[in-house]
């Protein structure tokens, strides 16, 4: 399936899970699991949690990670001060990048922002391959991301 349709399928069944919205982490734990599904190269996909001085892991598919993210240095915080989404080919090469796992070479980050444009977390995606992320993934994450903004209700 190529990628534009994978977010399309991937995006259908995250509306669904918030038709049927009860709880946020349950919600966000099971868009995490739809994007590692329909998305094999993700090594790691899930949320961070604004904090006000902090991000803290949410739900997630894949290796364990960090708890807590400052907001001073990597990817998620980068996209917390934006407003937007960062795409990272290299982490390597990514100043102040947070290693949570060693086998992470690149990185996406979407914000989450909730009905009155607030950030209410980030949506982070590393890949265990160089350049993984492009303009498209940026495209169908923030769809996914918008789709989001009605459960911080």
């Amino acid at each position: 399936m190529k990628k534009d349709e994978s977010y399309k399928w991937a995006a259908k069944r995250v509306r669904a899970q918030v038709l049927r919205h009860v709880d946020v982490t349950a919600t966000l734990a099971n868009s995490a699991a739809i994007l590692k599904e329909y998305f094999p190269n993700f090594f790691w996909v899930g949320f961070y949690f604004f904090r006000h001085d902090h991000l803290l892991l949410g739900p997630f598919q894949g290796p364990a990670a960090c708890v807590t993210l400052t907001l001073d240095k990597g990817v998620c915080a980068t996209s917390v001060r934006r407003k937007s989404t960062v795409i990272v080919p290299d982490v390597h090469e990514f100043p102040g990048h947070v290693a949570c796992d060693s086998r992470s070479n690149s990185e996406i980050v979407t914000p989450l922002f909730d009905p009155t444009g607030a950030v209410r977390a980030v949506l982070d995606v590393d890949s265990e391959k160089k350049g993984d992320f492009d303009q498209d993934d940026a495209v169908g994450l923030e769809a996914i991301a918008e789709l989001l903004r009605d459960i911080w209700s």
